[in-house]
């Protein structure tokens, strides 16, 4: 093989891993995401580019988009709504604490 293809190579397999690392991230981030749906994702996206050799990026498009799509299709809607309203108090309760650090000077 030549270097010009070894590298080529390389860079389009650092290009899937970062296409890959991405998706993770944004899809771990989704309300009511746990370990098992992104474990399964991966699992998804990983199998289909082995077996047709697809780049991630031509098969899913966006990692961003394809990970809310995913979070939308593998958890169940009570569920993310759970975790939506549990990730909005956290967040009120985050907001208050900072005012008050503000507010002490602490």
């Amino acid at each position: 093989m030549a270097k010009k293809d070894r590298t080529t190579d390389a860079a389009a397999e650092k290009d899937r891993e970062k296409w890959m690392a991405r998706f993770q991230v944004r899809l771990a981030m989704q309300p009511g995401v746990d370990r098992a749906v992104v474990l399964r994702a991966v699992k998804e996206v990983t199998t289909h580019c082995a077996e047709t050799g697809e780049h991630p990026r031509a098969a899913f498009g966006d990692p961003d988009a394809y990970a809310v799509q995913t979070a939308a299709r593998l958890v169940p809607e009570d569920r993310a709504a759970r975790a939506r309203r549990s990730d909005g108090r956290v967040a009120a309760l985050d907001s208050v604490l900072q005012r008050a650090r503000d507010v002490t000077g602490m």
